[in-house]
């Protein structure tokens, strides 16, 4: 049997090699590498701007408990490699990362602005993709399968 230990106060739990997080009703292993750019794919994100959005995206993180394992902030878009909790929808954590940050962002630098006219900081849409360690497509379809074959047995696929 593999070794499993949490530390509650951090919400990590470690089985073997890789590393879960917890929370009071889920523990989870889940990672997502995120892109999105500034309105018209402007070239806005430099100096100050660009350190502040990430200083931003940071606070954000550490008040909902994501955690951002990467995080480049170029000039023209945002790459952002992090894990949540699975309360939370990918969708909702990209709405407040882009939300929070551009209402920041023309609160403390309103002539950013008049770069942007229609008031938006962030293009709507955003790149998305699930990232895995060990569990990989293969995997998955493998222990689908294993279900499928196997339902009546009480057996456990071992993935890894």
């Amino acid at each position: 049997m593999k070794s499993f230990s949490c530390r509650r106060q951090e919400g990590i739990c470690y089985t073997g090699s890789m590393v879960l997080r917890r929370t009071s009703h889920a523990v989870y292993d889940t990672k997502y590498h995120l892109v999105w750019a500034p309105k018209y794919r402007k070239w806005i994100l430099r100096g100050d701007l660009q350190v502040r959005v990430q200083e931003i995206f940071e606070e954000i993180a550490l008040s909902h408990g994501f955690v951002i394992e990467a995080l480049e902030v170029s000039a023209d878009h945002v790459h952002v490699f992090l894990s949540f909790p699975p309360r939370y929808s990918i969708a909702r954590v990209v709405g407040m990362l882009k939300s929070i940050s551009a209402s920041v962002i023309f609160k403390e630098h309103p002539e950013v602005k008049k770069q942007l006219w229609g008031g938006e900081f962030w293009e709507d849409g955003y790149f998305v993709r699930t990232v895995g360690d060990k569990v990989t497509a293969d995997i998955i379809r493998r222990y689908i399968e294993h279900h499928r074959k196997h339902q009546a047995s009480p057996e456990q696929l071992e993935l890894f």
